[in-house]
């Protein structure tokens, strides 16, 4: 017979696994690197807890495991940004790589916030949680979340405007 902690991660995956690949695929806007950042919260959550926790609890350790994971490659990344000219040799950009078009979605919106910008917006408006919820999930203290949800609305609102006048910023 499975251990209690097999079931409950077997039940997640079974019952939550889609809801939690399509809340780390709005973090990071990349469906490859949500399926990435839900196994490595998977295994880190299922790789401490033990017995006693049930898919509801366990859910909310998974997500708290995604955010953070997303967190942590973001700030690697742009660690690695601040370096690289350092180490690699200079490419030259094609000056076609910008997004167009008049009408870009949500999840191409929120790919030009920023890490922490964008983990707010999605676990207030996304997953519904409050700013106590939110601060709690992320780690940072609630006012924290109201300036990033306050500067990432701004963002957001000034790209829908720029689309609508008809360029893409």
């Amino acid at each position: 017979m499975a251990a209690h902690w097999e079931q409950v991660v077997t039940r997640l995956v079974a019952e939550r696994g889609a809801a939690l690949t399509r809340y780390a695929a709005l973090l990071c806007g990349d469906d490859e690197e949500a399926r990435d950042l839900v196994q490595d919260a998977l295994a880190a959550t299922f790789g401490r807890l033990r017995n006693g926790f049930e898919v509801e609890q366990a859910e909310a350790y998974v997500r708290r495991a995604i955010a953070n994971r997303f967190l942590d490659r973001a700030r690697r990344r742009q660690r690695w940004q601040r370096i690289r000219p350092l180490v690699v040799p200079h490419e030259r950009l094609d000056s076609g790589s910008t997004l167009t078009g008049a009408h870009l979605d949500m999840a191409a919106r929120l790919e030009r916030l920023s890490p922490r910008e964008r983990a707010c917006i999605v676990l207030r408006y996304y997953e519904d949680r409050s700013v106590d919820e939110t601060a709690k999930e992320l780690g940072i203290a609630p006012g924290s979340v109201k300036r990033y949800v306050s500067d990432a609305m701004r963002k957001l609102r000034e790209q829908i405007a720029t689309e609508d006048a008809g360029g893409a910023s």
